[in-house]
């Protein structure tokens, strides 16, 4: 799955950091968080029930609600996991989604099942995950038991029953099934179509002033059982015949292409029936069936046809066409990469206007937010171009990595999606190759997942199997560590192996286990025995052995080197230095580190630390040293303080002699290293002076990812005038070199970074006080105003423009906005808007904009949390967020579920600015008073916030009077 979660990298920068009239703003205002949380009272939202209708069909069926039972606890459907008597062989799945609603209001399907099993050890019952489905009664049971076997005689069913809790129906026998033996269990049932965005849901949209209906899925990771009864596990795979009932004028996908279709009556009206070809062996969470009236571009690529679909206005304007442009490319580069052809006849992409996450790898017909997949190249930008290829690129490199073999259980996702996050940047440089794009994972997953990683309550990439059982302990691992710890660490692998040598060891592993499941120690065997068989690379231990220590602990070391004397030494880097970790570790927070230094004489060397200590002389120098070429090592490195001022002066003399990574590295090692109290804060503040003669991106991005820390902390205290002042100096002359550069923001500049620091400087610029860029923002925002049809702002400079005139304007700004955004046919447009009407300085704007999250008409549930996320982000936003959530708490976690992917980072961008008592006081409460009703897979998020703001307000007491006294003199 995609990194669900999207923060434009102008928005990471503007959100963040709005004007200073900001902060006296905040003075006026009083939210009354009780009189809040009485309204939620008042208006609790209900969960969805369960369908009980009955369906427009030739024959009449009745349908029961079976009472959740409570048994003994003895009894295997109290146990989450599935017992391992049964092994599916083969699904045989019909679905009828009607696309109107009934006389109920409600949007239903109707669903027919065979699940063919194979009986591993006798037994006498069957368990098999369902989940709000209601069963068309036979003989008086949930589903009937046969066999196609002749020879097998089929026990009788003696009782069955839903087991809520659990997702079980559960079916009692007479008698014991006979191993190695199939039988085929057959159930009717009907499921609501409702748009919670999970299993078989419902989306709409609006065409031609008209609203259009889709059924689509999302089974990730536990909402298969949602559309249809199935052995729900990622380690039970089995093969699928998708049959698709459907109204003339919709088109039905899946999986697989079509094998038949023909035309039917039912009740009088005209229906399809469209049957696919049965599926290759995989996991209930890799299928995919969708119905609507959408259309596409295609192409063939050597015999494997690809199609982008989208909704038909979206196709007509060419949005599809750079998808279907890149995705070619990026198939045959993953081809050569794992020595291993695509295994599919299609590849099928869908943008769907409700989506929860940011795409789905299903195989064959992988599912997209239309963010991640439509690009207009009139109106969208370089940052959502950028969106676009990475992300199709993640999603194809699943199609081998996680679909041809897959892993058995839910405890290794990192696996998965570490190791798509790593190569979807190689499979996008393969499609845009001048982009040097290999370069931006550094920021944006290898100090993301640092952020996370340095916290007491971070987890390690794999855990034990027995701990991750529950739908919301499931969705909590799709997480910063998942994805960027765990592409941080594959990229570190892939490097001192050699790229060469680590691909073919993935060869030998998918070889080894297509079709199959593999635990995390599956692909180090295939790697070794890679490094075996050849002579070239030696490493100092197995790759087990390395890469257990930073798999199986959580957390990163921080290397120092101490060029007087040579010695190198690791320590277990924690932001607070004083907490305590509680979660042990066999290796004691040691790890097997790769070590890459240079020096003033441009000599490159590699030297592996395995202990706690040790000594390097090419380490001990006059001269200056820097570790940890272009980043490829997960950890951070500190140095003696001779040193530290060699490196600082080399940066205020002749900053191009070192490579442009490590620019941006110095900076944000020092930040950090700062706040665990390695170094002081003057001397990271110190590595920032040299910026003001910086061009490259990177470097100002890390400069102004570490300042946002400072923005966060002070920007409603004194320091944060003179920290204006600073930060408008050292961005003035980017300013002016980007005005120069483009001739006063009328052309592109040329290269792909360079683009995204022109967005830096204008942003950056705007939100400092720098009165001749808001003077250019209000303007072509007041154009555009002036010509609602005609927008002829930048696509690059769109978010830095409407943040900026929307934070400047007041009401009809902001109305305009709304407007804009209610039109806008083009999802990135709208997304662009929606972050842009979040910088509003007006408090009952914002409370307005709040209260639409609530309501799906005015902003899609797919965007709520993140609008949120986002009004938080605005100095004046942040208190109206919190107190929003905290009284709407009980409706969020109902109308979204636990399992919702975007809890984790609404709870980390509410709570990102705390830094005092009262604030952790309020968080602990908000704890205390949500536990009856959970936070899902926002729980580790909780802790974890909780544990930032205490080290928050330890840092600012100790900081503060440094701070400000830095940039007072500066």
């Amino acid at each position: 799955m995609g990194k669900g979660f999207y923060i434009s990298k102008t928005l990471a920068v503007f959100g963040i950091v709005l004007s200073a009239a900001a902060v006296a703003t905040i003075i006026a205002l009083a939210v009354v968080y009780s009189q809040e949380l009485g309204k939620n009272g008042n208006n609790e939202a209900k969960p969805t029930e369960h369908p009980e209708t009955k369906p427009p069909s030739v024959t009449e069926t009745s349908t029961t609600k079976e009472p959740t039972t409570s048994p003994l606890p003895t009894n295997p459907w109290d146990k989450i996991r599935l017992p391992t008597t049964l092994v599916p062989v083969n699904y045989d799945i019909r679905l009828q989604p009607h696309l109107e609603p009934n006389g109920n209001n409600m949007y239903i399907f109707e669903g027919s099942s065979s699940a063919y099993f194979i009986c591993a050890e006798e037994t006498d019952l069957i368990l098999i995950h369902s989940r709000k489905l209601n069963y068309t009664m036979q003989a008086g049971f949930h589903a009937s038991l046969t066999s196609d076997d002749p020879s097998v005689t089929v026990p009788r069913i003696t009782k069955t029953f839903l087991e809520i809790k659990n997702d079980y129906l559960v079916v009692q026998l007479d008698q014991k099934l006979v191993k190695d033996k199939t039988y085929k269990l057959l159930t009717n049932f009907i499921g609501e179509l409702a748009d919670d965005l999970a299993g078989f849901y419902r989306s709409e949209y609006i065409e031609d002033g008209a609203k259009r209906i889709i059924a689509t899925t999302q089974m990730q990771s536990t909402d298969a059982r949602k559309a249809f009864p199935c052995f729900d596990e990622p380690a039970l795979k089995a093969t699928f015949n998708i049959t698709i009932v459907h109204k003339p004028e919709f088109i039905a996908l899946s999986n697989q292409p079509v094998l038949n279709e023909e035309t039917i009556d039912i009740s009088g009206e005209t229906w399809n029936v469209t049957e696919f070809e049965k599926t290759l062996k995989m996991s209930t969470y890799l299928l995919a069936f969708i119905v609507g009236d959408f259309d596409y571009v295609n192409d063939t690529i050597d015999g494997v046809l690809i199609r982008i679909w989208a909704r038909k206005k979206a196709i007509l304007d060419g949005q599809g066409n750079y998808a279907l442009q890149v995705t070619g490319p990026i198939l045959k580069h993953f081809e050569k990469y794992y020595n291993t052809t695509y295994p599919l006849e299609k590849s099928d992409q869908i943008a769907l206007p409700d989506f929860a996450a940011g795409a789905m790898e299903n195989w064959g017909l992988i599912t997209y937010r239309e963010t991640a997949l439509l690009y207009d190249p009139l109106t969208s930008s370089t940052g959502n171009k950028e969106r676009v290829v990475t992300v199709i690129a993640h999603e194809l490199a699943h199609q081998w990595f996680g679909n041809l073999v897959t892993i058995r259980w839910w405890n290794d996702l990192w696996l998965n999606e570490g190791f798509a996050s790593y190569v979807e940047y190689l499979g996008a440089h393969e499609a845009e190759p001048t982009w040097n794009i290999t370069d931006l994972i550094v920021q944006s997953d290898v100090y993301r997942a640092m952020g996370v990683d340095a916290l007491t309550s971070s987890h390690p990439l794999s855990s034990k199997e027995e701990d991750v059982n529950t739908p919301s302990e499931i969705s909590e691992l799709f997480d910063a560590i998942a994805y960027s710890k765990g592409a941080s660490v594959i990229r570190m692998l892939s490097n001192f192996l050699t790229e060469p040598l680590f691909a073919e060891g993935l060869n030998m592993y998918l070889n080894a286990f297509a079709y199959g499941n593999t635990i995390y120690d599956d692909l180090w065997t295939q790697l070794q025995k890679a490094v075996d068989a050849q002579t070239a690379v030696s490493l100092p231990k197995t790759v087990k052995q390395i890469m257990d220590t930073w798999t199986l602990q959580m957390g990163f070391p921080v290397v120092t080197i101490d060029t007087s004397t040579g010695k190198v030494t690791q320590k277990h880097f924690l932001l607070d230095p004083t907490s305590t970790v509680s979660q042990g570790s066999e290796f004691n927070y040691t790890w097997i580190v790769p070590i890459t230094s240079l020096v003033s004489t441009g000599e490159l060397q590699t030297y592996w630390l395995e202990e706690v200590e040790g000594s390097h002389t090419p380490f001990q120098t006059s001269n200056w040293l820097l570790a940890n070429i272009d980043v490829y090592g997960y950890y951070r490195v500190n140095y003696d303080e001779g040193n530290w001022k060699r490196l600082i002066q080399l940066l205020e003399s002749n900053h191009e002699v070192i490579p442009v990574i490590n620019r941006a590295q110095i900076i944000a090692d020092a930040f950090n290293l700062a706040r665990a109290k390695y170094v002081s804060t003057t001397l990271a503040l110190n590595t920032t002076k040299y910026i003001s003669r910086e061009t490259e991106y990177l470097p100002w991005q890390s400069f102004l990812d570490n300042l946002a820390h400072f923005k966060l902390m002070f920007d409603r205290s004194e320091v944060y005038g003179p920290m204006k002042q600073y930060i408008l100096k050292q961005v003035t002359p980017l300013f002016y070199y980007f005005k120069d550069l483009t001739g006063n923001w009328t052309n592109i500049p040329d290269g792909f970074t360079a683009q995204y620091n022109e967005i830096n400087a204008l942003s950056t610029a705007c939100t400092f006080g720098l009165q001749e860029c808001e003077e250019l923002a209000s303007a072509m925002f007041r154009s555009w105003m002036e010509n609602p049809d005609i927008n002829q702002i930048p696509p690059n400079l769109r978010t830095t423009v409407y943040c900026a005139a929307i934070a400047a304007g007041g009401e009809a700004e902001w109305d305009f906005a709304w407007n804009m955004f209610r039109v806008a046919t083009l999802a990135t447009e709208a997304d662009k808007l929606r972050s842009g009407l979040a910088c509003s300085l007006e408090p009952w704007i914002l409370q307005r904009f709040l209260s639409y999250t609530l309501d799906s008409d005015m902003i899609r549930k797919q965007d709520a949390t993140s609008t949120i996320g986002s009004i938080a982000s605005n100095v004046v936003g942040q208190s109206l967020a919190w107190d929003f959530i905290r009284a709407q708490w009980s409706y969020i976690f109902e109308e979204y579920g636990g399992g919702s992917f975007s809890f984790s980072n609404l709870i980390e961008r509410v709570t990102r600015r705390f830094s005092t008592k009262f604030e952790l006081m309020q968080l602990e409460q908000f704890k205390k008073d949500n536990e009856h009703i959970g936070f899902g897979s926002g729980t580790r998020a909780l802790e974890q916030a909780l544990e930032r703001t205490a080290t928050n307000i330890k840092w600012v007491e100790d900081n503060k009077e440094d701070v400000l006294l830095w940039f007072q003199s500066a």
